[in-house]
């Protein structure tokens, strides 16, 4: 439950029910994170302060906790009564019983500090409210913290701008902010914190240049202004500060040059100036002190040489120098880094042949000089950093073959080749580099054919061989990569059929077989590949039906190969295609038996008819050879036989073989002797008929 004080004192007093009893427990400053009562052994105040300021210190905790939410009441349950140093969660006493310290650091605190009476705390060293959700304001009343040395307050919700106030805080040597949602400049009042070793204003919204002030922090170790919206130029006054060991101005809108005052700064460890819009050159004493660890300044505008004391800073563990405009022979602007981790000149314009020394630097994992204008080979000597785990020599204008020492490196897990002019076939020792995940050797002039060593490389996430002069066909031993997700094999001579174990790569994302000479069908295997978003098998010979997946969807996707089918709608329907194709199959093979079986047919029909045609026509001539033959027989023949064998045959013209009347005589029917049936007709005689028809009969007699 939330209690509520009125602020009479005389009410306070009612409140007091039982005395107060204190142990007192000697514990070390720096246990000021611990979540139990403690006392501090602090020379203020060493006398023991009143009952009255004890009540108002326990008054202004408890004022604060009643304005905190429900949950975070419950974390605070400990806080009750009249006496703040017996046993409160996460407060700390001075000897003389006043509260020194309020830790209370990631117990997800929610609410604001508006209501925390700052002026009830005047013995307070320390305030961490660090980690937990706190919003609001930081209240103008914070000044009235006298005595405070460690104001931590990073990692919360506060807004709005930092007080002015903050500057009336004259003992404080840690103050941190950071990770906020402060706005506004750096007030000018941060000049009178002249006992402030560690400053932490980054992660916030701050705006405005950085004040001059802030040279006045002689006794400053540590600045921390990174990932804010500072803009203008760094202030020469910042030379002032001979102590400083950590400066990191990084992810800003700071522009200029550097000021030749931080050359006055010999004793940097650390120094982050990236992500600005910095120009000019690198400050030539940089590492004057030798005692330069880490140095990034990345993404800027910086040219010139390497300084001489950066070539020589043998102190030097992480360096980052990539995104700038820097220039000279790489070979000559670094020397030997004994204790060198990571070093990035990528995106440059160095030039020249890559160093021998390289390799002499023993603890070096991660090397990065891509987007230079390096040329010349890959020294063999590079197997010597046997801790080097990247190696990227991308996009420059190196040359000659891949060394075979590469395979040496143990620990190499990514290996960035591309976009030179390497030639020559891939080493077979590189099949060795069991750690590897990515190897990419895009855009050189590598030929031959793909090693099946490269195989064993069984942790290869990411491969691209693409833009080279590889030849044959495509390893089985590839599709046994488990774990391969992007193979691009593009732009070679590679011939031969899509391995049938690539559509069993159940990582498989993003295929690129484009541009080579593949033939064949798609493997089925690809039916199943769900995982596969992306894939391009355009100009190549292959043909059949396309699986059945949303990677093969575009047009542009296969498009230039001999005969692909697909319901996309670039192709004809499958089902379609292969009855088509089918029927088209068979009318290859049967049209030549067809057509010669129809040829046989008409000749023999033809033959056949021509025989008919000859026979009838000799059958015809026969016939009408024998009827001339027998009607000349007949005409020929002598009259009176024939006159009396039709006498004979007609029964003397009886009417039993009479088969017709005509007007002129009736007409009989006789079949003679040699088989002729012969139809005869006995005229009627007539007065003006007499003379012709008995000279008719005469004649037939005759």
């Amino acid at each position: 439950m939330a209690h509520e004080y009125p602020s009479s004192n005389s009410l306070l007093s009612r409140l007091i029910i039982t005395p107060c009893f204190f142990i007192f427990l000697i514990f070390p400053l720096s246990s000021i994170s611990s979540f139990h009562v403690i006392f501090t052994s602090s020379s203020t105040p060493t006398i023991a302060i009143s009952k009255v300021e004890q009540d108002q210190e326990a008054l202004a905790l408890l004022t604060w906790k009643a304005n905190l939410d429900n949950q975070t009441q419950v974390l605070l349950s400990s806080w009750f009564g009249c006496n703040s140093c017996h046993h409160w969660f996460g407060v700390a006493c001075h000897r003389s019983g006043s509260v020194s310290d309020l830790n209370l650091q990631s117990c997800g605190l929610r609410g604001t500090i508006q209501n925390l009476n700052f002026s009830s705390l005047p013995n307070l060293l320390t305030l961490n409210l660090s980690n937990n959700s706190l919003h609001g304001t930081i209240p103008t009343n914070i000044g009235n913290l006298k005595n405070i040395t460690t104001l931590i307050l990073h990692t919360n919700k506060l807004s709005g701008s930092i007080p002015q106030e903050i500057g009336m805080l004259r003992f404080l040597n840690y103050l941190s902010l950071s990770s906020n949602n402060l706005i506004g400049p750096i007030p000018h009042s941060i000049g009178n914190l002249r006992n402030l070793t560690t400053l932490f204003l980054d992660w916030n919204k701050l705006s405005g240049s950085i004040p001059q002030e802030i040279g006045l922090l002689r006794s400053l170790n540590n600045l921390e202004l990174s990932f804010n919206n500072l803009n203008g130029s760094i202030p020469a006054s910042i030379g002032n500060l001979s102590s400083l060991t950590f400066l990191n101005l990084g992810h800003n809108k700071l522009s200029g040059a550097l000021p030749l005052e931080m050359n006055n700064i010999t004793h940097l460890k650390y120094l982050h100036l990236y992500e600005n819009n910095f120009i000019g050159q690198l400050l030539n004493e940089i590492c004057l002190g030798r005692a330069l660890v880490n140095f990034t300044a990345h993404g800027n505008h910086f040219t010139g040489p390497i300084p001489k004391s950066l070539k020589n800073c043998t102190s030097l563990f992480r360096v980052r120098l990539e995104r700038n405009q820097l220039t000279r022979d790489l070979a000559e602007s670094f020397g030997v880094y004994p204790n060198l981790n990571h070093i990035d000149l990528s995106s440059n314009n160095f030039y020249g042949e890559l160093s021998k020394k390289w390799g002499r630097c023993q603890k070096l994992t991660h090397l990065k000089t891509s987007n230079n204008n390096i040329s010349g080979a890959i020294p063999p000597q590079l197997r010597r950093a046997t801790q080097l785990q990247r190696l990227d020599l991308s996009s420059n204008h190196l040359s000659q073959k891949i060394p075979k020492e590469l395979g040496m490196l143990p620990l190499l897990f990514e290996l960035f080749l591309t976009n030179n002019n390497i030639s020559g076939s891939i080493p077979l020792k590189l099949g060795k580099l069991a750690d590897l995940q990515t190897l990419d050797m895009a855009s050189n002039i590598l030929s031959g054919e793909i090693p099946k060593q490269i195989g064993s490389l069984w942790k290869l996430l990411s491969l691209d061989l693409s833009g080279n002069q590889f030849v044959d066909s495509i390893l089985d031993e590839i599709g046994k990569m488990l774990r391969l997700w992007s193979p691009y094999l593009s732009q070679n001579m590679l011939t031969g059929e899509i391995p049938p174990l690539l559509g069993e790569l159940r990582y498989l994302e993003t295929l690129n077989l484009s541009h080579n000479q593949l033939s064949g069908t798609i493997p089925h295997t690809f039916d199943d590949l769900i995982s596969l978003t992306s894939a391009d098998i355009s100009y190549n010979q292959l043909e059949g039906p396309l699986p059945k997946i949303k990677a093969f969807a575009s047009f542009e996707a296969f498009r230039n190969n001999k005969g692909l089918r697909g319901n996309n709608t670039h192709l004809k329907p499958c089902s379609a295609s292969r009855k088509k194709a089918t029927k088209f199959s068979v009318l290859i093979i049967l049209l030549p038996i067809v057509s010669t079986l129809l040829f046989l047919f008409a000749f023999i029909i033809g033959i056949y008819f021509l025989v008919q045609k000859l026979r009838k026509k000799t059958t015809k001539s026969t016939l009408e050879a024998a009827d001339v033959k027998d009607l000349f027989t007949i005409l020929r023949h002598d009259g009176k036989l024939l006159y009396e064998h039709i006498i004979q045959r007609t029964d003397n013209f009886s009417s039993k073989h009479c088969i017709g009347i005509g007007g002129y005589g009736t007409v009989f029917k006789a079949e003679l002797p040699n088989g002729r049936v012969v139809a005869v007709k006995k005229l009627h005689y007539s007065s003006d008929q007499d003379g012709g028809d008995m000279a008719d009969l005469k004649a037939l007699k005759s």
